[in-house]
């Protein structure tokens, strides 16, 4: 099975209302935001969306790249199974040679 391309950019900060106007101010638009300082944003030409999620201070900030597939019928060996997101989807990760984890997701069947 093959990819269908990026789904998403996830990205955690210790500032989401920053990180937010920096990217609203790089031409992306806001879909929605949470009340827990989170949200979707879009570049107005689409593409991927982009979820910035905001976490303690104690955490590391993170960027994840989300690859969408067609199904969990994968070639590549993965890194964990498939589970449920709470967001209606299920997600894995995968491997690649240099040892770099990818999230694949796939839509609930």
């Amino acid at each position: 099975m093959t990819t269908q391309g990026i789904e998403a950019v996830f990205l955690t900060t210790h500032k989401g209302g920053a990180a937010a106007k920096f990217f609203i101010d790089l031409g992306f638009e806001l879909d929605f935001e949470t009340d827990h300082n989170s949200g979707q944003l879009r570049a107005p030409g689409g593409g991927p969306y982009l979820f910035i999620a905001e976490v303690p201070v104690d955490q590391e900030p993170q960027t994840q790249i989300v690859l969408r597939v067609p199904d969990e019928n994968l070639a590549v060996e993965l890194a964990g199974p498939f589970a449920d997101t709470h967001y209606g989807t299920r997600e894995a990760v995968v491997r690649d040679p240099d040892g770099r984890h990818w999230t694949v997701q796939a839509a609930r069947a």
